[in-house]
């Protein structure tokens, strides 16, 4: 408990204990005195005050700043009126009970937050640097890219970078969920936010902290609770209206029947007090922005980043979900399997293609540059030429090379000999002279089939997987993983066509979702109704662009979201359909005369605990 939640406990204890010997009595008629002092009111005054001077406070301070119609001035309207008819007692117990309500409220707002705010806790605090043979501890943002950071063991990693030296094993709960430390050693990435184990690291940063991942995730996180699902904007602007017209319709319940059939003032006054009580709004205004807060909260802990509780109510309903290929189904590691030369011997075809693609960050070249193992003379390359989806135009000792797919020789109007092996073919040629092929294979992931398997097991009733690899590729990794359409050949810019074709599709049938990982896909992740990145290898643009991000790049945890998504908009209607009908029946009967105070408390108080509970099993989904 916090402390503003222990001091609140306190007062209703304290309040409590005054107030029972005090309602006994009442219930008894022992408090009433032969005397001008009204000795029953000042007694029940002091509970009143003890456990409701907050109330009171918020509600003058509210009006004063233009709000009027809210919680705080329903509850001061409906306890001033019950001591207005002499029934003290039951306006203390509104007011106690109503802050035991809240306490609830309270405390379950804090349990939701807990798993959320987990993740805040991964923000480091500082960084080590070397300095005359001294660590020194230093803000994180004064770290430069190229700077050597020092990581001691049981340390948070500050920033984002690449091991230079030492070995150890990385902590990654914080930010993946998965409780199985990663080892690392020399070459290695790693990602700020997640713990150092038992060893020394030496780390050369490779990003800025405002560009670091903890920051990124920190921003996220931040910035998840402004965006509504449309249930939760319903309920805002419900209670915007409604508190108004139940205040008003109260007030005419006081006035119009004893005027018209002239009975006394009193009587219907206490009516619309008890009408007051119930018509409070509590229970809706409070467990449905809960529920939805403890489905982010509960998706946290496995993992999984929602950015807002919009996006749980739109992943509630996917019913169709495309894949990128590379990164995502499968590990993006790419090693050169076979080579095949025309005209010129392995080694030298692998010297050419590596240089050609130097100065490539793609995962191909890294697989080329990896296999030629000897260090690149990059000053023979001396102009390079990115080719989107087709490849890599270079020129290498004063000649052309192009390095790419089939489209890039057939664009370039050069002879070649198509190679139907399964895997990455990437075509090499000497200005138009064609020297041959290499052969790069990626391995799937070996969580991607049994995702897929989840998928159509909670509901997803079309797989499609989107590659810019060759149909035989794309096809052979579509049947080992079981997804029911493929597309292949893709350029960039076709995958957003794709994806518009399939969304006309799937209108008024469910939703659409879009994995991937790369900066290539952040334009599709934009489009699609539900965007889902990667969060470990996934590029900053796709992150940035996505709804939802896969902290560990599991694919599995797709499934566990849409079950959680589903849970909290099950237990949200829930609570929208029991608030609603309390309310409406005890409404009726109150402003009939056969509802008292101690109904209306149930009513009000009763209803917002139970859908305070109910909205809490959120937190305990699996």
């Amino acid at each position: 408990m916090t402390k503003k939640q222990k001091t609140m406990l306190y007062r209703i204890i304290l309040a409590a204990i005054v107030y029972i010997p005090l309602f006994v009595m009442d219930h008894k008629e022992m408090l009433e005195f032969d005397t001008q002092v009204p000795v029953r009111f000042l007694l029940f005054m002091i509970p009143y005050v003890i456990i409701g001077w907050d109330i009171i406070y918020r509600a003058i301070r509210n009006i004063s700043h233009g709000q009027v119609f809210d919680e705080n001035f329903l509850m001061c309207i409906a306890t001033f009126g019950a001591i207005g008819v002499k029934q003290y007692s039951e306006s203390v117990a509104v007011m106690l009970f109503y802050q035991v309500g809240e306490l609830f409220q309270s405390y379950a707002v804090s349990r939701s937050r807990q798993s959320i705010s987990d993740m805040m806790d991964i923000c480091p605090e500082y960084a080590n640097i070397e300095q005359d043979g001294q660590l020194v501890q230093v803000d994180p943002d004064e770290i430069n890219i190229g700077d050597i950071i020092v990581i001691k063991a049981g340390e948070r990693i500050p920033l984002d970078g690449v091991v230079i030296s030492g070995s150890s094993f990385i902590d990654t709960s914080a930010l993946t969920g998965e409780s199985v430390p990663r080892e690392v050693g020399e070459g290695s990435d790693i990602i700020s936010g997640c713990v150092n184990g038992s060893g020394l690291l030496k780390v050369r940063v490779t990003k800025e902290f405002e560009d670091s991942t903890v920051a990124k995730i920190l921003e996220l996180v931040e910035n998840a609770s402004s965006k509504k699902a449309k249930v939760e904007n319903f309920i805002t602007k419900f209670a915007k209206y409604y508190t108004p017209i139940v205040v008003c319709a109260a007030a005419l319940l006081a006035v119009i029947p004893p005027l018209l059939i002239g009975e006394p003032f009193s009587k219907w006054v206490a009516r619309a007090c008890i009408f007051l009580v119930i018509s409070c709004p509590c229970a809706l205004v409070i467990s449905v922005p809960l529920g939805f807060f403890g489905g982010i909260g509960a998706a946290s802990r496995q993992g999984v980043l929602v950015k807002g509780s919009n996006y749980l109510e739109v992943m509630s309903e996917m019913k169709t979900i495309v894949f990128d290929k590379t990164g995502t189904l499968t590990k993006g590691e790419f090693t050169v399997s076979k080579l095949y030369p025309n005209g010129v011997g392995e080694k030298e075809l692998l010297e050419i293609a590596a240089l050609a693609e130097g100065y490539s960050a793609h995962p191909v070249a890294g697989a080329l540059k990896a296999a030629y193992k000897k260090e690149l003379e990059m000053e023979r390359v001396t102009d390079t030429q990115e080719i989107p989806g087709h490849g890599i135009k270079a020129t290498v000792d004063g000649a052309t090379v192009y390095a790419g797919n089939a489209k890039l020789m057939e664009k370039e109007g050069i002879w070649f000999e198509e190679n139907h092996d399964i895997g990455t073919v990437v075509y090499l040629a000497k200005e138009d002279l064609y020297l041959g092929s290499i052969v790069i294979s990626d391995t799937v992931k070996p969580e991607a089939k049994n995702a897929i398997k989840e998928l159509k097991e909670n509901g997803v009733t079309k797989t499609v997987m989107l590659t810019g690899d060759r149909k035989a590729v794309g096809e052979a990794v579509a049947k080992e993983l079981g997804i029911d359409q493929v597309y292949t050949d893709l350029l960039p810019g076709d995958k957003v066509d794709k994806v518009e074709a399939l969304l006309e599709e799937v209108k008024g049938k469910g939703r659409l979702g879009f994995v991937g990982d790369g900066i290539n896909d952040a334009p599709v992740l934009t489009r699609a109704d539900i965007g889902i990145a990667m969060g470990s290898m996934g590029s900053d643009a796709a992150i940035e662009a996505a709804d939802i991000v896969l902290m560990d790049d599991d694919t599995t945890k797709i499934s566990h979201t849409m079950r959680i998504a589903r849970m909290t908009l099950q237990i949200v209607k829930q609570n929208i359909v029991f608030a609603l009908a309390v309310k409406v029946l005890v409404l009726l009967l109150g402003a009939i005369g056969m509802a008292n105070m101690w109904e209306a408390v149930f009513a009000d108080v009763g209803v917002s605990v139970i859908a305070i509970l109910n909205a809490m099993r959120t937190l305990r989904a699996k």
